[in-house]
């Protein structure tokens, strides 16, 4: 059985002002090209679909338009969690619909799929709360899949009785995924465990500053406390992970245990990241094989510091087609010509942060007690300058700031 993975779509993400949806289309129907040359039978989406729980309407329309082809009129299984990001009611919302075309839409870490058969002989024969186990098309052995949705431990312990309250997060999750393997995974056929939290190997170190910016929100924040690999079942041959956006396998036992990376770099912490899908090849009681494949579509997000500004205009010139971010080391603050300067040679500049050097001399005389008794342009002035290593507001930002006063 042939198996796509991939997570982290982040439908509707911006870059500032900038908006990603043209690159998202392109890489969404670059996943799409490779799930139908690779003749994969299911496609795992892990989480983190829409980059917030109201996204506008044209992300909706991509994805159910992507995940649409993806099912091949039902022909292909397309399995899809909520992450973090998602409204778990909206993942689940279109479910019934959904279906209908061979998509299974999961918002709740409890959430039991009803039993259905497709035309096209796609049928779910089992399903429990987290669980569900489905036979595809023209292939005899079905596949098993423990469905944990991004979920806080807020939100789990909820569920509990008072004499279990102050089990830890990662034991209640362990607790229920060993009984669910138990009671359904055994060796005929493919065994997986889908989830978007954070995963750990037993003994590692969590290391947050390789985190993208966006994501670091998950580790702790609501009691998502990170998971251990060891809390895996034994049964389970692979498990697919989304949140992570920079593709990793945390751990190999007992299982490949994998982010496969966002499909487009979406914070300057993912900076000349090469994005990827995962494809499986599993057979029952065997090790999984897995090939990772190189995505091509969307914009690199690159950053650079100068000390020169024709040094900065000529590397933009020389990366095209980017989003960058440039940093410009200078003892003096950049003018709006500067600025036109560089965004004249590039179309993708997000940020230029002028990096003034250090000025000793311009802050002798600056006093550390703010005098009330200063009118507002005095008071700016200090304020500018001990924002600013010592430099002075020039006249041109001076007249700026008289005009905004009415002056």
């Amino acid at each position: 059985m042939k198996i796509l993975h991939t997570s982290d779509w982040h439908l509707g993400k911006r870059l500032e002002s900038f908006s990603r949806l043209e690159e998202q289309k392109k890489v969404l129907d670059e996943i799409c090209s490779i799930a139908d040359a690779r003749q994969a039978e299911v496609v795992l989406i892990a989480g983190d679909i829409f980059d917030s729980f109201n996204p506008p309407t044209e992300a909706v329309d991509l994805f159910y338009k992507t995940v649409k082809r993806l099912s091949n009129d039902g022909k292909r299984l397309v399995v899809a969690i909520a992450g973090n990001h998602d409204s778990a009611d909206r993942i689940a919302a279109p479910d019934p619909l959904a279906r209908e075309c061979g998509i299974i839409m999961v918002g709740y870490h409890h959430t039991t799929v009803p039993l259905f058969t497709l035309p096209s002989g796609l049928r779910v024969t089992q399903s429990d709360a987290g669980f569900v186990e489905i036979q595809l098309p023209q292939n005899e052995v079905p596949i098993r899949i423990i469905t944990t949705p991004y979920v806080n431990e807020l939100r789990l312990k909820k569920e509990l009785t008072d004499d279990n309250k102050e089990l830890e997060f990662r034991t209640i999750l362990e607790t229920q995924w060993q009984a669910l393997a138990q009671k359904y995974c055994d060796n005929k056929g493919i065994n997986i465990l889908m989830s978007h939290l954070f995963f750990v190997k037993k003994g590692g170190v969590v290391n947050e500053d390789e985190e993208t910016d966006d994501e670091k929100s998950i580790l702790y924040v609501g009691g998502a406390q990170p998971i251990f690999s060891n809390s895996v079942p034994d049964n389970i041959q692979y498990v697919a992970l989304g949140h992570l956006h920079r593709k990793q396998i945390i751990a190999d036992q007992p299982c490949p245990i994998v982010y496969p990376s966002s499909p487009l770099a979406y914070s300057f912490s993912e900076t000349n990241q090469q994005k990827y899908v995962m494809l499986i090849d599993a057979q029952p009681d065997q090790k999984v094989q897995i090939e990772e494949i190189k995505l091509h579509s969307g914009r690199r997000l690159l950053r650079s510091s100068f000390s020169d500004l024709d040094e900065a205009v000529n590397w933009l010139k020389d990366h095209p087609g980017t989003w960058v971010e440039v940093t410009i080391h200078t003892d003096t603050y950049l003018t709006g010509v500067d600025k036109r300067r560089l965004h004249d040679v590039h179309d993708g500049i997000v940020h230029i942060i002028p990096q003034l050097l250090d000025n000793e001399s311009g802050m002798e005389g600056m006093s550390k007690v703010i005098d009330l008794e200063k009118d507002v342009t005095s008071l700016f002035v200090d304020y500018f300058q001990h924002k600013n290593g010592g430099q002075k507001p020039n006249q041109e930002l001076l007249d700026l700031f008289k005009e905004l006063q009415g002056l």
